[in-house]
């Protein structure tokens, strides 16, 4: 879903409240594709400061089918995403007219410095979900989900994973495989033993 904020960023202290509807139905990135089971509805508050800053702020829910790390069960995933942002305004219009290219008003906005420069947005991040005055939610979604993402999914916090032998999971069964680690450190010694048990 796109969203065009022309005419908020040109006017001065304005405020909007746009429904958005999620328009992704999968997440897709290096670790794989998660299909999505649930999303709502949700409403982006929009605010011209000054005719200097768009603050973008709201809240949404979503629902993610995510195999566990450890025995690769299907999890139901829900992550709570806060989105606030804070764009310089000017650089939107910048991006905004025709033979601009995002990249060259990145360069120009690396050498702001006092305030605007510490509160905008990560330039880059940026680029992802706006083209000009063109706001593509589902882009701000999208980066806010692997924002939200844990570390660790699992099943549940004892789960015991899948068997390295056989690949049984060992949550439902188990399998019986001797699955005990070696020290390295005895290796040697080891060596030693199955010598003399040979003899």
């Amino acid at each position: 879903m796109v969203l065009d904020l022309s005419a908020l960023c040109l006017a001065w202290n304005a405020e909007e409240e746009k429904e958005v509807h999620i328009g992704l139905d999968a997440v897709k990135s290096k670790m794989g594709t998660f299909p999505i089971i649930q999303k709502e509805p949700f409403t982006l508050h929009l605010t011209n400061v000054e005719n200097r800053r768009l603050l973008i702020r709201g809240e949404a829910d979503v629902t993610l089918s995510v195999p566990c790390d450890r025995c690769l069960a299907e999890v139901l995933l829900r992550l709570h995403l806060a989105i606030d942002k804070n764009l310089l305004i000017e650089t939107i219009l910048e991006n905004s007219q025709p033979g601009k290219s995002p990249q060259g008003s990145q360069a120009k906005e690396k050498g702001f410095e006092g305030e605007d420069s510490l509160e905008d947005d990560d330039h880059l991040e940026q680029l992802e979900y706006m083209n000009g005055c063109q706001l593509d939610a589902d882009r701000l979604i999208y980066g806010e989900i692997l924002f939200a993402w844990p570390g660790k999914v699992l099943c549940a916090d004892d789960c015991k994973g899948i068997c390295a032998k056989c690949g049984a999971n060992l949550n439902e069964t188990d399998c019986g495989c001797d699955r005990t680690v070696p020290d390295p450190r005895m290796a040697a010694f080891q060596e030693v033993f199955n010598k003399f048990k040979e003899v």
